[in-house]
């Protein structure tokens, strides 16, 4: 029975994914959709195919602006989250500022480093480590705001320094906390490279998408969005394998036999 379930478990996501893409092609084909309104998964699958030596060149530029940025703000938001988590005072001086700074679009933000670093990958990768920076900071802090104060007692009582609660206890502990962040600020961070390519970049896929809707290419706007979509569901399977992995003290029950 195990087995069994383990079995539909994996096969879920590929069953439901068919099935709406059949659905789609059926309801493109009924009633007879104008291409450049919604194309058919079939016609999104040959602008793929004839276009994929620029899609790939295109993904390649977003999945390396993406993994850089992400990178940044992992490094950053530990660091930062560590701080603010440590120290009540600074968590209370510094949390309003930082949700006050996840708050304002980060679209807003990208005419202003187009100005300072003019258009292409470095305001991509600055948008991608803005967008996806606030998750980790804010799960990490709590992770290390949530050390129960009976535990820093006994540590403390047994000659232990902040820096080696913090160090031995407080980040292991908060580590559940971080690896689940990675797996939202990944996906945050592809957003935050398509948003920078659609407005300030001449390669990526948000160039790609932008340039084909304003020739009304609706079915390589769509294989675009497509390759994003799947970019974004293997970096965050990758994450959720590396949770499991480095994490499953953590996780009890069923679901960490999944």
């Amino acid at each position: 029975m195990a087995i069994r379930q383990k079995t539909l478990m994996r096969l879920a996501p590929w069953a439901v994914t068919l099935f709406i893409l059949i659905m789609w092609e059926g309801m493109c084909v009924s009633f007879a959709v104008p291409e450049f309104l919604m194309p058919a998964p079939s016609a999104v699958f040959k602008a793929g195919l004839a276009t994929a030596g620029p899609i790939f060149e295109h993904a390649t530029q977003t999945f390396f602006t993406t993994l850089v940025g992400f990178a940044l703000a992992v490094v950053v938001g530990l660091v930062v989250g560590a701080v603010v988590g440590s120290s009540p005072l600074v968590y209370k001086a510094l949390y309003p500022m930082l949700v006050g700074f996840n708050s304002i679009p980060k679209v807003a933000f990208v005419p202003v480093l187009v100005v300072w670093f003019g258009i292409g990958t470095v305001p991509a990768i600055l948008t991608a480590f803005l967008i996806s920076f606030f998750p980790v900071v804010v799960n990490v802090a709590t992770g290390l705001a949530t050390l129960e104060p009976e535990l820093e007692d006994v540590l403390r009582s047994l000659g232990a320094s902040r820096l080696d609660i913090l160090r031995k206890v407080g980040l292991p502990r908060a580590m559940p906390y971080f690896f689940a962040s990675l797996k939202v600020a990944i996906t945050l961070a592809f957003v935050g490279s398509v948003i920078s390519e659609t407005v300030a970049s001449n390669l990526g896929i948000g160039y790609l998408m932008m340039s084909a809707s304003s020739s009304m290419n609706m079915p390589l706007v769509f294989a675009g969005l497509i390759v994003i979509g799947a970019m974004g569901v293997v970096m965050y399977e990758l994450f959720a394998a590396l949770e499991r992995r480095l994490t499953g003290w953590a996780h009890r029950g069923a679901g960490a036999a999944l």
